[in-house]
């Protein structure tokens, strides 16, 4: 199996890949063609050798054991968007499939835009839609050795706010619910370091937040973490694979905890790299309050070599 960038064609479709990417502003519409060609980004790839998984292979002469490379890497699912003008997604393809509705129709600040104003009431709509990278992300990633299926299909609607109403407008019935209530509880930043980008719960589409990109990042992050669970209360698919042998498949999204996920920026300008909220990276605000990310998400795998999967041992 070997590492990453070690043919010297590889190295270079990589440095063409970063340096376009590294060129794209704000300027560009976030289109398919964009999203997909972020998708080669070895930073939020993370391609490991982490294991060795044990197969028992019988034949009508006896059986053996044999042994395959477990592997671990990031695959990017979903396009999250997190956007204020309902029907306005940044995504331009799939801008339709949340268009307003007679129960979500506007969208938008709740009070002034004053950036002065400490209780300033925001409101963003949220997209979870399958990464369209597809066979180009995984021309990609094999590169690099034997490589796991993700969860997400592309141009599949997991979440749309629109049709989420009574819980992404309303809080219902999450507004009750200790996260929600308790302060310090499921919290993207510290009180303490004095970078509190907003809560998790009430899982919605409003916050008191008078920074317009974190406000963007933490409807992205609730929305990732519904659609990363099972039986939430709100009207979404659940992005979840199931787990077999020889595969391990990416589970809950937690906030700051980047070995359950992370995001790459899209818009209003195309990361290179991936990271987890809060970061320390240049934020751009949005002209129009629109902003996707990437969310990639690990997932770990071996090849099948043989009919009784006996176990796996991780390096240290």
């Amino acid at each position: 199996m070997n590492p990453l960038l070690t043919a010297p064609s590889q190295r270079l479709r990589i440095t063409i890949a970063s340096l376009l990417l590294s060129g794209a502003t704000s300027s560009f519409a976030l289109n398919t063609a964009t999203i997909v060609s972020s998708a080669v980004s070895p930073n939020c790839l993370e391609y490991r050798v982490v294991g060795i998984c044990y197969w028992l292979f019988c034949t009508m002469f006896g059986c053996s054991v044999r042994t395959s490379v477990k592997v671990r890497h990031y695959i990017p699912d979903a396009v999250v968007s997190s956007y204020s003008n309902t029907g306005e997604n940044p995504w331009v393809e799939v801008r339709a499939m949340s268009m307003p509705n007679p129960t979500a129709k506007a969208g938008g600040d709740g009070t002034t835009n004053h950036d002065n104003e400490n209780n300033l009431a925001k409101f963003k709509n949220a997209d979870v839609i399958g990464h369209p990278a597809g066979s180009v992300f995984s021309q990609f990633a094999s590169a690099s050795g034997y490589t796991c299926r993700g969860a997400g299909t592309a141009f599949m609607p997991y979440l749309l706010s629109t049709l989420d109403t009574l819980a992404w407008r309303y809080n219902v019935p999450e507004m009750v619910y200790p996260e929600a209530l308790i302060p310090g509880m499921r919290e993207i930043g510290g009180r303490t370091t004095l970078n509190l980008w907003g809560n998790v719960y009430p899982r919605g589409g409003f916050l008191h937040q008078t920074d317009d990109y974190k406000s963007g990042a933490v409807v992205a992050q609730r929305a990732g973490d519904i659609v990363t669970r099972r039986a939430q209360p709100h009207v979404y698919q659940p992005l979840l694979a199931t787990a077999r042998d020889g595969y391990w498949p990416a589970g809950a999204l937690v906030e700051t905890d980047a070995s359950t996920g992370k995001w790459q920026e899209l818009t209003p300008t195309l990361s290179t790299t991936c990271a987890v909220f809060p970061h320390g990276n240049p934020r751009v605000q949005a002209q129009q309050g629109d902003y996707a990310w990437a969310l990639w998400r690990p997932y770990a795998c071996c090849q099948r070599r043989g009919q009784v999967f006996l176990g796996s041992v991780d390096f240290q």
